[in-house]
């Protein structure tokens, strides 16, 4: 099989054209996959946040990672860390349902880290809290009690649609 039959981009670098399932998990080719993120995608933080949370609702924070991955990439460099966190969520909790309890449970609380240290230089030159509504409190309690669940001795896969998180703080 020569380089001609490689799945390659426009500028030739290698490329996974195999579908996936809601985890992210590469699939047969020919098998019925879920629908991939389109990459490079730039959305506002609204949107981004309103698109990741549909997909953790869905059970797909595989797919919610890409999400912030284009919010990372495309957003102000200022913000790189919040949403780089966030993304390191979704993958904690990714990692947590395909069984890699241990991982899960070091990206969670690593993503929770990354969050609160933004939230912090963040407050420090303005209101506090998170920007966008997000419930950074909320989400270092979920990524910590889920993280000590999963990092169990024994634990096994968490139900991804179950544990997903509410990233916007419900304003009563």
């Amino acid at each position: 099989m020569g380089d001609a039959a490689r799945d390659r981009d426009s500028e030739g670098r290698a490329r996974n054209a195999r579908p996936r399932d809601g985890l992210g998990r590469p699939l047969g080719h020919g098998e019925p996959g879920v629908e991939r993120q389109p990459e490079g995608v730039v959305r506002s933080p609204g949107e981004t946040l309103a698109e990741a949370q549909r997909l953790l609702a869905a059970g797909m924070p595989f797919h919610a990672h890409e999400v912030f991955e284009d919010a990372w990439k495309s957003g102000p460099a200022a913000e790189r860390e919040l949403w780089q966190g966030l993304a390191q969520l979704a993958v904690g909790l990714t990692h947590a349902a395909r069984g890699n309890t241990r991982g899960g449970a070091r990206l969670l609380l690593r993503g929770a880290e990354r969050i609160a240290g933004f939230g912090e230089r963040y407050a420090a030159g303005g209101p506090p809290g998170l920007p966008y509504g997000i419930d950074g409190p909320g989400l270092a309690a979920w990524a910590g009690e889920l993280a000590v669940r999963v990092g169990r001795e024994g634990a096994g896969p968490v139900d991804a649609r179950a544990e997903a998180p509410r990233l916007v703080r419900v304003v009563a």
